[in-house]
């Protein structure tokens, strides 16, 4: 039983997490496209921006969780 309970908690990973990483890539897509555009849209590029910084922030905690950095239960 002990052992089995080992097995359960080995992994952190969520099958939610790969959407996650998919979207931030979106983000970087779409933020650097916005850039680069011909015609810039400023609130475009900042909302893209703030958004980016989040998904990035939430990854970094997602990928700690996954290394077991977060002490946490």
């Amino acid at each position: 039983m002990y052992l089995a309970e080992e097995a359960a908690k080995v992994s952190n990973f969520q099958g939610f997490d790969i959407f996650m990483i998919l979207f931030t890539l979106l983000l970087v897509w779409a933020v650097a496209r916005s850039i680069t555009a011909k015609e810039k849209n400023l609130f475009a590029i900042g909302f893209g921006t703030v958004s980016l910084l989040v998904f990035l922030f939430v990854d970094a905690i997602m990928i700690l969780n996954w290394m077991g950095r977060l002490g946490g239960a």
